[in-house]
């Protein structure tokens, strides 16, 4: 162990060379041969070990979640999908895209044709091996003729898939998409066997990816082994995961501390303060574009109007939120889906709380008060219905009186969320402004949740995604953020950090991908335990 805050610090940084160090220690008086000691001993932890049951708990699941991927919807199915399955691309710890089972791609300079050179040698749990006739029919399960998938958005602009051989499938866009490898990395668009006539197989649970299940209760616990055949170098170091749900954050903390698991998703940030104090665990605080929306339903009164909208939000007091609910770990919000952390962001300012502005535009909307429920769970997020009561404290003052609705955390997704018209929502950071907006904006998107219809949006939707100078796109982009705060259906206060912990025994790299938990779900591809 060194004995200088100065050395502690060049070891830390997965940036720092052998001679940074070198000369680092020979300038405070340590012998070379201490030293190289030193380094070794930060190499050898920094090297990923084989062995160990990996076991974590998941904040999010229901026991209606199903394997179907066009069916995902909880945490707990969206870290599944990254443990068992693959996707053509993915985001990789610098939060950029990247090869996942295919190996490169490369498309026409109008980016309407992509060609997606897939991993040779790569097989299923059940020995099959993965070709391009796999990776078209799993693709096209979202886009097939009634299909429910909430990925048929992401796809709506493909005009053909098709394998070209066995090992490059290619895809033409109606329309130039610059963001494509970006869209493929999306938890929906796993890839799955096919039965060589275009159908997939998703009930049996067989993929590619770096552990194969061996039983699995929705909602309450899974267990995978290892697969020893995966094909990438370096990863899938434990012998087992097993997931556990735990809603209760409580529980979830607990469990860690006492070592029943090796890791949680989403801590309660109320009691961050308290785990840091532990030295047995280790709290990662991940800056992300993950967002909290409000959405109302823009269909239904009295939302229908947008001065009532925008009272709505007028009437959160977004700073209060960051501090008592989130304790500053997270970013204020202005009604846009696009943070700070992701690309094309527009400097729009947040709305300042401000009830008398508040109560002026229920007067020109028609109304003296308004009541209205909010859904909450805190299946949703960790303090979800303290947010929602806060709030309901702030509104009241605008004489927007919020009836909290507490409803239980199994079935949230699927009874609450998309069916009641003022809810709250977590959402995971996706990589592009077109993902996001092709998911939970576009007017026809199965996960419109604020039913919101904008034609001007829209148009500019479609042109941003076929728009290769960046300057321009950067402007559309802006634009529809615009929009979006001055005519939206949904409040967005806070972008949130991804917040969770894991013990002291479990090692990874330097950076942690931000779009979901957990290393964007694949920590359990890319860690290891330190002392197998």
């Amino acid at each position: 162990m060194t004995k200088h805050p100065l050395l502690d610090k060049i070891l830390s940084d997965s940036r720092a060379t052998r001679r940074d160090f070198m000369v680092g220690a020979s300038a405070l008086g340590l012998s070379a041969a201490a030293a190289s000691a030193m380094w070794q001993s930060r190499a050898y932890a920094a090297t990923p070990k084989k062995g160990g049951n990996f076991r974590v708990g998941i904040e999010d699941g229901n026991t209606t979640d199903s394997l179907d991927p066009g069916t995902t919807e909880s945490v707990y199915m969206i870290q599944m999908n990254h443990i068992f399955r693959n996707y053509l691309t993915e985001i990789d710890n610098t939060n950029q895209v990247a090869p996942d089972i295919s190996e490169s791609w490369d498309a026409t300079p109008d980016a309407k044709v992509w060609s997606f050179k897939l991993r040779k040698g790569v097989t299923f749990h059940n020995g099959k091996t993965f070709d391009a006739a796999d990776a078209v029919a799993s693709l096209n399960y979202h886009r097939a003729e009634g299909t429910k998938s909430a990925a048929k958005s992401l796809l709506t602009d493909v005009e053909d898939i098709k394998a070209d051989g066995k090992d490059t499938v290619v895809i033409t866009m109606k329309a130039g998409n610059a963001d494509l490898p970006y869209t493929l990395s999306d938890y929906h668009l796993v890839m799955m066997p096919s039965d060589g006539e275009g159908n997939v197989d998703w009930e049996s649970g067989i993929g590619t990816g770096a552990y194969s299940i061996e039983s699995h209760e929705a909602g309450v616990r899974s267990v995978l082994k290892r697969n020893e055949n995966y094909f990438k170098d370096g990863c899938a170091n434990f012998d087992s995961v097993q997931m556990i749900q735990l809603s209760d954050p409580n529980a979830r903390q607990t469990a860690l501390k006492t070592g029943e698991v090796d890791a949680v998703t989403s801590l309660d940030l109320k009691t961050v303060h308290l785990m840091k104090r532990d030295p047995n665990l280790v709290i990662q605080n991940v800056p992300s574009g993950a967002a909290i929306t409000m959405p109302m339903f823009c269909d239904v009164e009295p939302f229908k109007n947008n001065d009532v909208r925008q009272a709505m939000m007028y009437a959160m007091d977004r700073q209060d939120i960051l501090d008592k609910i989130f304790k500053g770990f997270g970013t204020i919000g202005n009604d846009t889906h696009i943070a700070p952390a992701l690309p094309y962001h527009a400097d729009i300012p947040a709305k300042p709380y401000d009830p008398d502005k508040a109560k002026s535009l229920l007067k020109k909307a028609g109304y003296d008060s308004i009541d209205v429920e909010l859904s909450a769970a805190d299946g949703a997020f960790a303090g979800c219905v303290d947010m929602a009561t806060l709030y309901s404290a702030h509104a009241a003052k605008a004489g927007i009186n919020v009836k909290v609705v507490r409803e239980p955390n199994d079935g949230y997704w699927s009874n609450v969320w998309l069916v009641k018209p003022f809810v709250m929502v977590s959402w995971g950071a996706r990589p592009t402004p077109d993902v996001i907006y092709s998911l939970a904006y576009k007017d026809d998107a199965p996960w419109n949740e604020s039913h919101w219809q904008n034609k001007q949006f829209n148009e500019l939707l479609l042109q941003a995604k076929a728009e290769l100078d960046d300057k321009k796109r950067a402007a559309m982009y802006a634009e529809m953020q615009m929009l979006q705060a001055t005519d939206g259906g949904s409040i967005i206060p806070i972008y949130r950090n991804r917040v969770y912990a894991h013990a002291k025994n479990v090692s990874h790299s330097e950076n942690l991908t931000a779009n979901w938990e957990l290393d964007g779900g694949r920590a359990y591809e890319r860690w290891w335990f330190n002392d197998v």
